[in-house]
């Protein structure tokens, strides 16, 4: 039985650039050829490996998000406070559009943007991200309940919905080119009404 030929690339490293190919232009935008080009894979080759498009999208929101998770739960566990690492999170956010490029924003936003619910395997792919964001946001407003640093007023839960609320608008005003005060302002009124 014939075997097909042996991979010759590494998968993590096509999945990175394909990820920053799809961050920069969004999923409808970006045409095979980018891929193509951004990968330096054949079009044989990307099919064979990954399935199309759309599974190679899959692959790339789901370690974006393993990335994104990492970094958070590295950060929450460095940080000197709960409510710090949230604040930081926060300003790391509201800062984006204060470098000269324009800001790229998170692909998990991003996607939920560019589908909503018209996608329903895209929309699953964004709550699955979402989901796994706000676990880590819950637990640092726990431990930061914990520590009387975090109001009780409200449950954790309810606190990581509010959150994750004001995560995506902060967001959506970056990519609106909201000047950097003005954002940094509004992180200043979040975070306060964690207190």
């Amino acid at each position: 039985m014939a075997t097909g030929r042996p991979i010759e690339f590494d998968p993590d490293r096509v999945v990175g650039a394909a990820t920053r190919a799809f961050w920069a232009k969004g999923y409808e935008a970006t045409s095979l050829q980018d891929l193509l080009e951004a990968t330096h894979l054949s079009k044989s080759s990307l099919y064979q490996a990954f399935g199309g498009k759309q599974q190679l999208f899959g692959r790339c929101i789901a370690a974006y998000t393993d990335r994104m998770v990492a970094m958070l739960r590295q950060r929450l566990e460095s940080s000197d406070t709960p409510l710090g690492f949230i604040r930081t999170t926060l300003v790391e956010i509201g800062s984006e559009g204060a470098h000269k490029e324009p800001p790229i924003g998170c692909l998990i936003m991003n996607t939920a943007a560019e589908f909503g619910q018209r996608e329903p395997v895209f929309a699953e792919w964004v709550d699955a991200g979402i989901t796994r964001i706000r676990a880590v946001m819950e637990k640092a407003l726990e431990r930061g309940q914990r520590a009387g640093e975090v109001t009780r007023s409200r449950s954790a839960a309810a606190l990581a919905d509010y959150l994750m609320s004001s995560i995506a608008g902060l967001r959506t005003m970056v990519k609106a080119g909201t000047p950097t005060k003005k954002v940094l302002n509004v992180v200043d009124l979040v975070v306060s009404t964690l207190k």
